[in-house]
């Protein structure tokens, strides 16, 4: 490096985001992650070791995935070679690979590839990079905000070693937030700034565990506001809020989170809970989540879930899938939490798809038992003379409605399909077929 490069490099430093100069060098110095990065820890030692395999850092945003990347380079004494996939093509990934088998051959080097935003790579990206990650050419490390069984090559997932990184805890952005303030050297120290309790407090808690987010907040914070009479810029609250665009929830609606977020929905209302079954119902309308898929899932729940113990559940879910369709958003988000809270606090029964199932299983299993003749259809030429339908019994002439005769085939007869609970209305319908079984009886 000549005194021009080295006096751009210092240059680019100093003007860099608040956010790169904050970035940790050594692996001591990472906030979070300790489930990885704790000393007894896989990750830890093999980067303390410098015997790194290839690996896939996934999680969220501001998690430290580059961090711990950019850690390795400024330890391990392999050639560390970086690239985004974002921008990069194969000619970019073939020059790392001619480099590596160059170090290989010439010097036993070893070569650690980084990629960022790994899942961006199409297939056949990923797929030139197998073998040389199979032969050991390359040492890959690639980083992610999408699950890697969705968006990675299966290939590639089965030599790497997967490692999740978790949203940071809320203690750590406080801490992360009181460094950058004061820090004279990486930070914005030399402003003289001084940040109340309530702006840090807020700031923690609405970037959700990013740390990129929190220090972007407080440079614009910092950078947008004058100092007052004693010298000193003050961040109160007001300050913070305005400093900080409306929180982003990570949901991808083809990735895991999407599935992880309607699933925990449905949970919830299964599980009675009304007040998580509206808080996840708001997590997938804030994030952009169509409001059709959510009513045909609860059209579903109503019949799996809630069933017979109140058969109108499936009339409320029937209507607010409609509603939902000539409404839409965002008056449609008042339909749906009326729904979600009645699904959620109704009697609950799964005994409807038990009975479908069992006499769907049954059926697949046996063979087809002739329907009694006095069931059958008479009305089509020469039923009658057939027999067909003679001898059946028509309820409404007998009182109540009722009157005892077999419907099942003579090979079923005794088998019972639907066994009513005793939630909610089954509790009534129980009592009825109580009281129809044993009708004849006495």
């Amino acid at each position: 490096m000549d005194l021009f490069d080295y006096a751009k490099e210092s240059r680019g430093a100093q003007s860099a985001p608040l956010a790169s100069r904050m970035r940790p060098t050594k692996l001591d110095e990472i906030l979070g992650q300790k489930h990885i990065l704790g000393k007894d820890k896989l990750l830890y030692r093999a980067i303390k070791a410098d015997k790194l395999s290839s690996i896939i850092l996934y999680g969220p945003p501001g998690t430290g995935k580059t961090t711990i990347a950019k850690v390795i380079a400024g330890t391990t004494s392999a050639d560390f070679r970086q690239i985004n996939a974002t921008v990069a093509g194969k000619k970019d990934m073939e020059e790392v690979v001619e480099r590596a088998k160059d170090n290989m051959a010439l010097t036993g080097r070893r070569t650690i590839l980084f990629v960022d935003e790994i899942h961006r790579f199409n297939k056949g990206q990923q797929d030139y990079l197998l073998p040389f990650v199979e032969d050991g050419t390359v040492v890959l490390i690639g980083a992610t905000t999408e699950n890697p069984y969705f968006e990675v090559n299966s290939a590639l997932i089965s030599r790497s070693v997967i490692f999740e990184l978790h949203p940071l805890e809320k203690e750590d952005i406080v801490y992360l937030i009181k460094r950058a303030v004061t820090d004279k050297e990486k930070g914005m120290g030399n402003y003289n700034v001084e940040i109340t309790d309530e702006a840090v407090d807020f700031l923690a808690d609405i970037v959700g565990g990013d740390a990129r987010q929190a220090l972007n907040a407080i440079e614009l914070a910092v950078m947008s506001t004058d100092a007052t009479a004693d010298g000193k810029i003050h961040i109160d609250l007001d300050v913070a809020s305005n400093s900080i665009q409306k929180r982003v929830l990570k949901y991808d609606k083809d990735g895991d989170n999407h599935y992880d977020t309607i699933s925990a929905f449905i949970k919830s209302m299964r599980g009675s809970d009304p007040d998580a079954a509206v808080y996840y119902l708001a997590r997938m309308l804030y994030s952009g989540e169509d409001p059709k898929f959510i009513a045909r899932r609860m059209v579903i729940l109503a019949s799996e879930d809630i069933g017979n113990a109140d058969p109108n559940a499936l009339n409320v879910a029937v209507s607010a899938f409609l509603a939902v369709e000539r409404i839409g958003m965002p008056e449609c988000r008042i339909i749906l939490s009326e729904a979600v809270i009645y699904l959620a606090t109704a009697p609950k029964s799964n005994r409807s798809i038990v009975a479908i199932d069992s006499a769907l299983e049954y059926v697949s299993s046996n063979e087809p038992g002739d329907i009694p003749p006095y069931l059958r259809d008479a009305h089509y030429g020469g039923a009658k003379e057939l027999g067909r339908g003679t001898g059946y019994l028509y309820p409404h002439d007998y009182p109540g409605g009722f009157v005892k005769q077999q419907y099942l085939p003579d090979s079923v007869l005794g088998e019972r399909f639907y066994e009513p609970g005793d939630n909610g209305y089954e509790q009534k319908i129980k009592e009825y077929m109580t009281r129809t079984d044993n009708a004849g009886t006495d």
